[in-house]
């Protein structure tokens, strides 16, 4: 058995975001050893936690007392060391930023799809099936025919959206994202901008990885996570996909195969926007983070995934 549960956990729920729920919910953390970061605000809850089995359950516990939190989503997996190197708890004006205040997951979303079902939907002709992640996130994997918005930033899927629309007004919408909190706001801003016909993955990527066997999958590639696993695939089984120390990119076995990978350097994906100045200061972040690691120790400067990135 592994030695450490990760929860990815989200709830769209009226919440008193304030000093004193931050603090209550970091101290709980910090009593339990648990790391990882927690988002809160006016809208809900949000965040990617991991530490002991034991210091989990008294987390989530603690969550699950707040007003409307008794029944969160969280997506449970695990990991061989701690992924997270520190605990942060913030107050935000959104739990998953998009911008668009009408867009309001409280009010309204789109229809919720089990996984056991999705094959089927977006597998129908007359559905369109979009990937509400960045970029980067897309290019190591994603259900098979779907549309990539081709977004640095959840703030830029909004534009994308109602130039999509106008040239398929009347298509029926199937959206996805990793642990489904993204799509919980884009299937908000896509009622508010009129579609009734907008159906989102229930638990996201994740859910659908943990329940659904891989001869049955529709979903091809691996699944970007922020913690320093960096990707899943099924059965949240741990990937082998990394990250570059420059740009922070996710890399395959073929990208690391690159003559442009030059492990604590750079990637494919950066190798002509670095100039050598700034690959030999990688380089010594990166030796230097390998000699903590020896001596047992976090660098003070290493990096990892953005555990604030959006599930």
């Amino acid at each position: 058995m592994s030695a450490f549960r990760v929860a990815a956990l989200y709830k769209f729920t009226p919440m008193q975001a304030d000093k004193a729920l931050q603090a209550r919910l970091k101290g709980v953390c910090v009593a339990h050893d648990v790391k990882g970061t927690l988002l809160i605000a006016r809208e809900g809850i949000n965040g990617t936690i991991a530490g002991r089995p034991v210091g989990i359950d008294a987390v989530l516990a603690e969550i699950r007392s707040l007003k409307g939190c008794d029944d969160i989503d969280v997506k449970l997996s695990e990991a061989a060391e701690q992924p997270f190197l520190r605990l942060k708890v913030r107050i935000k004006k959104e739990i998953v930023t998009l911008g668009v205040p009408a867009a309001d997951p409280n009010r309204a979303a789109g229809q919720y799809v089990e996984p056991e079902d999705w094959n089927e939907l977006i597998s129908a002709p007359d559905v369109v099936t979009i990937d509400t992640r960045n970029a980067y996130e897309v290019r190591i994997g994603q259900f098979r025919g779907a549309v990539n918005p081709e977004t640095t930033s959840f703030r830029e899927f909004p534009d994308w959206f109602r130039k999509f629309r106008e040239s398929r007004p009347n298509a029926r919408i199937a959206m996805y994202c990793t642990g489904g909190i993204r799509c919980e706001k884009s299937t908000a801003l896509a009622r508010v901008e009129g579609l009734d016909e907008v159906f989102h993955l229930k638990g996201g990527i994740l859910k659908y990885l943990e329940r659904i066997p891989e001869h049955d999958s529709l979903w091809e590639g691996d699944c970007f996570v922020f913690d320093r696993r960096v990707a899943v695939g099924h059965g949240l089984a741990e990937r082998d996909v990394a990250t570059c120390h420059a740009c922070r990119e996710p890399l395959t076995a073929d990208d690391r195969a690159s003559p442009l990978f030059v492990d604590g350097e750079s990637c494919p994906y950066c190798h002509a926007e670095r100039s050598p100045e700034q690959r030999r200061g990688y380089a010594e972040r990166h030796r230097q983070e390998k000699l903590a690691r020896e001596r047992g120790e976090r660098h003070v400067g290493a990096q990892y995934p953005d555990p604030d990135g959006p599930l």
